[in-house]
């Protein structure tokens, strides 16, 4: 699959990184309406497939995928002009900014014959299907309750001004603050939790702007929740609360409830991620969870390829999602659960200074674990 990169800004380098581990890719071009940033990042990755339009790359028939690194606020925009082109489309988070056009997105894709997918791909980790296969293998009996948490610090109060890309790009504050961490950060565990537990029916959720002034060098335009926390209810009975903030201290916990215990892990941006079990028992009127846990065996990725870089392989969405077209086998990332997941995280988003139960318009068919994982 030949594949171009619009957006070369600071998450670009990090699917640069993997990008060594997918040889099925082969990068065709790359393209910014920036066009001292795409020159930066052309001349650190030593690549001379510089496009100067997006016009330029559409018109390329032997690119067969886009991947959409631009910025939220023009991913409605590009993929929709990637589709109508004929390309299929690997977008970073979220779809859309609004679920209109995410729903658009999602039918012309369907019209098109294409594939649709969304970041982020981590579900598509180790850790992520070493967890799916707990449940599957009841290792703590039936799970009925989950807390997922992703707080990440006082962001703003952090030196991200020193924050600055493999290739020199800095840290898109104004972009991540303006869209806020539940748009950013929520799709962590909200794709995992769709693909363990299917389809939810529900989401009663409240967020908050409770730092308006970031201090940021420029003005903000608009107030987004660095805040959030929301019950999701799933078709299978599941429920869910999801925390997300850019606030309390650094915590993305993820903890699955069963009858006889606990499965948990402490990192949801590691693909290799320890998973731990905890066995609950009883002592007399007493059930105990004890300090100690033990380590489930990790599922190992097929790959002889060295891993580098972040924790996280972005390149792996878009490599599994050219496998599938090669194949003609199922989509690991279809474009019902990619439009599904962006409903749940808009609904959260929305629900600001105002707890209300949204109830949810789309579903999917279930998923399947890869086969390296079963």
């Amino acid at each position: 699959m030949r594949i171009a990169i619009i957006g070369c800004g600071f998450v670009a380098d990090y699917y640069m990184q993997s990008l060594h581990r997918y040889p099925a890719l082969e990068l065709a071009a790359v393209m910014d309406r920036d066009a001292a940033r795409v020159a930066r990042f052309a001349a650190h990755h030593r690549i001379d497939c510089v496009r100067p339009t997006l016009d330029a790359v559409l018109a390329d028939a032997s690119i067969g995928m886009v991947l959409n690194l631009t910025n939220p606020d023009s991913h409605y925009e590009v993929s929709a002009a990637a589709l109508r082109a004929g390309k299929h489309v690997y977008s970073e988070k979220p779809l859309a900014m609004n679920f209109q056009h995410a729903r658009e997105l999602h039918d012309l894709a369907r019209a098109q014959g294409l594939q649709l997918a969304c970041a982020p791909c981590s579900v598509l980790g180790e850790t992520a299907q070493t967890l799916w296969k707990t449940l599957r293998e009841q290792v703590v009996g039936d799970v009925r309750l989950v807390y997922a948490e992703i707080d990440d610090g006082l962001v703003h109060k952090s030196p991200y001004r020193q924050w600055v890309s493999e290739s020199g790009q800095p840290w898109p504050y104004k972009d991540e603050f303006e869209v806020g961490c539940t748009l950013e950060h929520a799709g962590y565990y909200v794709t995992w939790l769709t693909a363990f537990f299917g389809p939810a029916v529900s989401v009663t959720a409240f967020s908050s702007c409770l730092y308006p002034d970031k201090q940021t060098d420029v003005p903000l335009e608009r107030d987004s929740p660095d805040f959030s926390v929301a019950c999701i209810r799933f078709r299978s009975g599941v429920v869910a609360r999801l925390t997300c903030s850019i606030i309390a201290p650094v915590d993305q916990r993820l903890r699955l409830f069963g009858e006889s215990g606990i499965v948990y892990i402490r990192d949801a941006w590691d693909y290799r991620a320890p998973v731990h079990v905890k066995k609950t028992f009883n002592i007399r009127r007493k059930m105990i969870v004890p300090p100690w846990s033990r380590r489930y065996p990790l599922a190992r990725f097929p790959s002889a390829l060295p891993h580098k870089g972040h924790r996280m392989e972005f390149c792996r969405g878009p490599a599994e999602v050219a496998a599938a077209v090669a194949s003609g086998a199922p989509s690991p990332l279809p474009s019902d659960y990619c439009l599904h997941n962006n409903e749940l995280v808009l609904a959260i988003q929305s629900a600001l200074e105002n707890s209300a139960t949204y109830q949810v318009t789309t579903s999917f068919e279930p998923l399947e674990p890869r086969s390296w994982a079963q």
